[in-house]
């Protein structure tokens, strides 16, 4: 009986550490979820912001659509395209996927086909 006794009492006088290392697996997965999920979506999503906020007139985009255009016009919401000759269109500033190239490249581009 008393090594009964004995053997109970050294489980509960251990207990205060096993909650913290009970924890640890969980702090652990937290961190790599972070590193691995979290920050670089946070990061993709900055560059994204910077890109649609640096967008000009002149400029060839892609849509999220997959429409290629040119930027005619530009407000605080919505993107005038042209995509072809006389076809304009207007889209959501969100919905630009990529910028193609800079408005240098297309009047570079429009040179030689003169």
């Amino acid at each position: 009986m008393i090594s009964t006794a004995y053997a109970m009492g050294q489980t509960g006088g251990a207990g205060g550490a096993g909650g913290i290392a009970g924890f640890l697996p969980i702090i652990i997965l937290f961190a790599i979820f972070y590193f691995l999920l979290i920050r670089p979506q946070q990061k993709k999503a900055k560059e994204h912001r910077e890109m649609i906020s640096n967008l000009k007139k002149g400029v060839r985009i892609i849509t999220s659509g997959g429409i290629y255009g040119t930027i005619q016009s530009i407000d605080d919401t919505t993107i005038g395209l042209e995509i072809a000759e006389k076809v304009k269109i207007k889209i959501s500033r969100g919905n630009v996927a990529a910028v193609i190239s800079d408005a240098e490249a297309v009047q570079k581009e429009d040179k030689k086909k003169k």
